[in-house]
């Protein structure tokens, strides 16, 4: 079957595949979890560490759960997808490989109980996401969009290293549950939690780093629906939660997420209502609507704590199914992803119009849908800090209701749109349906819901959580709320026509003054500089040669000068013992500087053949015979060698090269690098003569444990370990460069 039908084949093992994740995490999760704890890498002191608690069960049942839909309606869609663009089929095997790699990696990021390791899969997920959104790599907005992200959500990543590498330093370890016990309220703390908070604002795109979200939107529909409601961006908000005992502990860090949160709902609220493009609208919704679980956590309560997991369960079911819906639309209208364009599609696509209501009215928190009782946990969580944020939490719902609203009555709603429509298969209705049908259930019998929700929160706060979620028909200050937001949401929508110009206008000043534009005049700035320093790399040799030393020079003098210096410049005594070795030193120093003197080649190779031997001399004064001996023979064989060479050479190009003269720059420049270079290096030597390091040597280690490689002595294992693996390593990488070159040849394209 698989041979006739290949891509049924591909969809069947991909959501076999899903399901049996699914099945999995429910199963061990119900037998009370579980944990797997074995060493990784001693010597980094990582450790393969995962554990299903509350809150990786429910991110890795959204990853598996709603990935299953999504491959479900890929079934169907991707074959329609591809004959689109007159792609073959076997494009498909991509598809589903990347999406399963993403899945996998979203598992593992959110059972991994390591920071190291946490790392690891955020970066996987970059890298998954990476590929996906730029699955229609032959359109150059998809590449742009995927590199946009990746290059936004690794630079930050790469603050979640850094934090993981400060808190090892203080704590020893990078083991999260030993971190949460040791750590303590401090300067030390605040800058790893803020550098952690950053890179999870940064990978929900949340305000200032939401503008690759958007962009994000040309890949596939179902890469959309999966990455964007219940992966890529919910593990930015998965790394908060994981980091909750951490980020607690510092109030600067908290209080920065409740702005941060705030500020991504009103920028994503305002945006939604001034985009046409299905896709849009719901980009920015999404980032708006994890600016609620942001907003949660940093009010810093245990309602918050479980509401943020109610809310992203509920979100992620709701979105992934509004993002299946514009696919499908997109699919039955023959193209069209603009809401102006679109209208009256109820009567004409009523099961798809009736699941997609039920994910808008979720989304906007309407009672008999779960998103109520999360908007419910957002409320209480608000009051309990405060009305200020209370009202905070009111105005970004009632946004919210606006631009959904917007979006499902101008697609279903209205005079109908003259659009002729397609049949749409049933594997592209069917997991709307079964999404919507969940969200439905979760507003009738919360419990199931609320307990996974409550569990995610003990996790995050290290002690039990309640939300308190249910149906309350009074007058209580949540009650008021919800109703305040569906009263001012409805308005918002009514008068949208009036605001309209007002709202372009702010949504043109962001375009034009906001983070993208940094990062396009930033990006191209690198860009430039790339160019400068490659030119100059590529000159001759001594420019390539600088281009690797005077940074590495840079960041040694920058240690140097930001590092202890109490008691790390020793100054010893001289005794008349070591006399001659500082005349035998003091005479090799003035044949170094000799040898910048002469023009003849000849003299030149003689006074670094003295220095060669002077060293030796050194060597034997040191106790190094056999040094000084194998120095002695180094230096006979290399005189020979040049004097050879010389006496090879015609003697006019002798002449002519010893009758350069240097160029006027070069005359201060080279002395200058020369004598600056010498005093980094001497103030170097110095600094770590004078503080040998502590504990055992690493030659100490070679000899220890040469007897475990089967050797004799440590030179034979170096050279019978390493060396011989290096050696593996580069004959691997000629064979794979010769493979290419072959593989270019036979298809005609290397000349």
């Amino acid at each position: 079957m698989l041979a006739r039908s290949p891509s049924r084949g591909l969809a069947a093992l991909a959501l076999v595949a899903a399901v049996v994740g699914f099945a999995a995490a429910a199963w061990i999760w119900s037998e009370g979890g579980g944990a797997v704890d074995v060493p990784w890498s001693p010597s980094l002191d990582a450790r393969l560490h995962f554990r299903l608690d509350g809150l990786a069960a429910l991110y890795s049942l959204i990853a598996t759960g709603v990935g299953a839909a999504v491959v479900l309606y890929s079934w169907r869609y991707l074959p329609l997808h591809l004959s689109h663009q007159d792609r073959p089929g076997r494009d498909q095997v991509r598809f589903y490989a990347l999406l399963l790699l993403f899945m996998v990696s979203m598992v593992g990021l959110a059972t991994a109980q390591d920071l190291l390791l946490v790392f690891v899969f955020w970066d996987l997920t970059a890298v998954a996401s990476y590929f996906l959104i730029a699955y229609d790599r032959h359109e150059g907005e998809s590449r742009w969009a995927a590199l946009m992200a990746l290059l936004v959500t690794g630079i930050t990543g790469a603050l979640l290293l850094i934090a993981a590498l400060v808190l090892h330093a203080e704590l020893g370890t990078f083991s999260l549950p030993e971190i949460f016990a040791r750590a303590r309220p401090g300067s030390t703390l605040t800058v790893a939690s803020a550098l952690i908070a950053v890179a999870a604002f940064a990978k929900s795109a949340q305000v200032p780093f939401h503008f690759w979200l958007p962009r994000a939107m040309s890949a596939p529909t179902p890469v959309s629906a999966y990455l964007h409601s219940a992966a890529m961006v919910a593990a930015g908000v998965l790394l908060i939660g994981r980091a909750y005992p951490l980020l607690e502990r510092s109030a600067p860090v908290l209080d920065a997420m409740v702005a941060v949160g705030f500020a991504s709902m009103l920028v994503g609220g305002v945006l939604a209502l001034t985009r046409d493009r299905l896709k849009q609208i719901l980009a920015y919704s999404t980032f708006a609507q994890y600016g609620y679980v942001v907003f949660m956590y940093g009010l810093g309560s245990a309602t918050g704590a479980v509401g943020a997991g109610l809310y992203v369960l509920a979100h992620a079911l709701a979105k992934s199914a509004l993002f299946l819906t514009a696919g499908s639309v997109t699919e039955a209208t023959g193209g069209e992803q603009r809401l102006s364009e679109l209208g009256g599609l109820a009567r004409r696509l009523p099961v798809l119009a009736a699941a997609s209501a039920a994910a808008a009215a979720a989304v906007a928190a309407l009672p008999l849908t779960l998103g109520f009782f999360a908007d419910e946990l957002f409320f209480k969580a608000a009051l309990e800090r405060g009305w200020p944020f209370a009202a905070m939490a009111v105005a970004g719902a009632a946004l919210t209701f606006a631009y959904l609203g917007r979006l499902w009555g101008g697609v279903f709603l209205g005079p109908p749109s003259a659009a002729q429509l397609r049949p749409l298969p049933w594997q592209m209705v069917a997991p709307i349906a079964a999404l919507a049908l969940l969200l439905v259930a979760g507003g009738v019998v919360v419990a199931p819901f609320e307990d996974l929700a409550e569990a995610a929160g003990a996790s995050s706060l290290g002690a039990p959580a309640k939300g308190g979620a249910a149906y309350h028909l009074d007058a209580r200050p949540e009650n008021l709320m919800a109703l305040s937001s569906y009263g001012l949401g409805t308005l918002a929508l009514l008068y949208a026509a009036a605001s309209d110009r007002v709202l372009r206008a702010l949504a043109t000043a962001g375009a034009r003054f906001g983070p993208e534009r940094l990062y396009g005049e930033g990006l191209a700035f690198l860009n430039r500089l790339s160019d400068r320093v490659h030119e100059l790399e590529v000159r001759d040799l001594r420019s390539r040669v600088a281009a690797v030393l005077v940074p590495a020079g840079g960041l040694v003098a920058l240690a140097l000068v930001a590092g202890p210096r109490s008691g790390g410049y020793r100054v010893g005594s001289l005794t008349g013992d070591d006399v001659a070795l500082a005349l035998v030193l003091a005479f090799s120093m003035l044949i170094a500087l000799a040898t910048t003197i002469p023009r003849n080649h000849v003299t030149l190779f003689l006074a670094l053949s003295a220095l060669g031997f002077a060293l030796a001399v050194a060597y034997a004064f040191f106790g190094g015979p056999d040094v000084a001996l194998v120095a002695v023979l180094v230096e006979t064989l290399f005189a020979l060698l040049f004097l050879g060479v010389f006496s090879l050479l015609p003697s006019e190009v002798l002449r002519r090269e010893a009758a350069l003269s240097t160029r006027g720059s070069r005359r201060w420049r080279d002395p200058l690098v020369g004598v600056l270079s010498g005093a980094v290096v001497f103030v170097l030597v110095w600094s770590t003569l004078s503080v040998p390091a502590r504990g055992r040597a690493v030659g100490e280690e070679h000899v220890r444990l040469a007897s475990d490689a089967h050797a004799k002595d440590a030179v034979t294992a170096i050279l019978a370990d390493f060396r011989a693996l290096d050696t593996l390593v580069e004959v691997s990488v000629v064979a794979v460069g010769l493979a290419g070159v072959v593989s270019l040849l036979r298809r005609g394209r290397l000349w």
